[in-house]
């Protein structure tokens, strides 16, 4: 099929430059040649990917949210297909990692997050799961420059392409580089963010973007993806205890993650901001916690296996474990390091 081009006609809007594109299609900033309204436009160029288009359908689950990009109008028949949606002036967070590395500011990390969060509590109760969260798929209508002032609003998750929906997989022209084969049982969206779960076709939930928010969240921190056990700190020193914990809580097995976006983004929700946190002398713990404990720094409630408060990263543990062979972080309920299987025994 011919490439779009710019000066090209789609529905009303005329395609002014091209903004991106992956493997099966480009996307266009385009202006409606009457009203002048802006619009982003992606438009398929894989005769494939058109012909999956026209067989499952378009992905789109009437997800209204201030923090998901808006679809306005489609075509999946048209020639060529197209969707029409709302056009978000500014970077990706693939770019504004790569321009800030390790120096992204980590109030700012925080905020995306919760702008990412909010977008994935809307999607989850409407019944999606994106499975195709990374930074390219997370819009920023801020310049990178002033980062350190970007606001929730300014956090626009797209490329809900990928979601399932009541259970089904659907296909659309909002992906942005992966597939599903006709059997449907290649992996759909980007190894290096997928969940364990994900990379091995099984059912999936909302935890599944919860591991690769974590992932996000990382990168955000550090200016690079997570390797082994490490945590944000132990590549950048003065991240806060409590980012340290919530990315544990979302790198790790699903029945150890958050339980669900909405618990995740309770944890980024604070009241006092972004403060220094410096663990307090707390008694040795024998076990766990009874239930219904809480933090005594914040006084927010706690569960039992818990080893930090996920609000504000008080430790509630004497120490936290390690284990003997390789030095992960482990939980003093593991019984065998999940990194490398050496048997811990009994770590509480």
């Amino acid at each position: 099929m011919a490439a779009p081009r710019e000066g090209d006609r789609i529905n009303n809007y005329l395609l002014e430059e091209r903004v991106g594109g992956g493997c099966f299609g480009e996307v266009f900033k385009a202006r409606h040649h009457v009203f002048g309204e802006v619009v982003a436009i992606k438009i398929p160029t894989d005769p494939q990917f058109v012909r999956n288009l026209r067989r499952e359908g378009v992905a789109v689950h009437g997800l209204r949210h201030p923090n998901i990009v808006r679809a306005l109008d489609m075509d999946p028949y048209g020639d060529p297909p197209y969707l029409i949606m709302e056009f978000v002036d500014g970077p990706s967070l693939r770019a504004a990692i790569d321009s800030l590395g390790a120096s992204f500011p980590i109030e700012a990390a925080a905020t995306v997050m919760r702008g990412i969060l909010r977008a994935l509590v809307a999607a989850h109760e409407g019944g999606v799961i994106h499975r195709d969260i990374k930074p390219a798929n997370i819009l920023l209508g801020h310049p990178i420059e002033s980062m350190a002032s970007i606001s929730e609003q300014a956090v626009k998750v797209t490329d809900f392409g990928l979601g399932a929906a009541g259970g089904e997989t659907t296909h659309s022209m909002m992906q942005s580089g992966s597939l599903l084969t006709e059997g449907g049982q290649s992996v759909a969206g980007t190894w290096a963010y997928m969940s364990p779960e994900q990379k091995e076709t099984g059912p999936l939930d909302g935890r599944s973007d919860l591991y690769a928010c974590g992932i996000v969240l990382f990168e955000m921190l550090t200016g690079e993806r997570p390797q082994g056990f490490d945590l944000p700190s132990s590549v950048r020193p003065e991240v806060p205890a409590w980012l340290d914990e919530a990315f544990r809580r979302c790198y790790t097995r699903r029945e150890r993650r958050f339980e669900s976006a909405k618990a995740m983004l309770a944890a980024f929700t604070r009241d006092e901001g972004l403060g220094t946190y410096v663990d307090a002398v707390v008694p040795p713990r024998v076990g766990a916690n009874p239930v219904g404990t809480t933090c005594p720094k914040c006084r927010m409630a706690v569960q039992r296996d818990d080893q930090f408060c996920i609000r504000c990263g008080q430790r509630l543990v004497a120490a936290v474990p390690r284990c003997p062979a390789c030095e992960a972080f482990v939980h003093f309920t593991d019984r065998y390091c999940i990194f490398c299987g050496k048997d811990l025994g009994v770590l509480s």
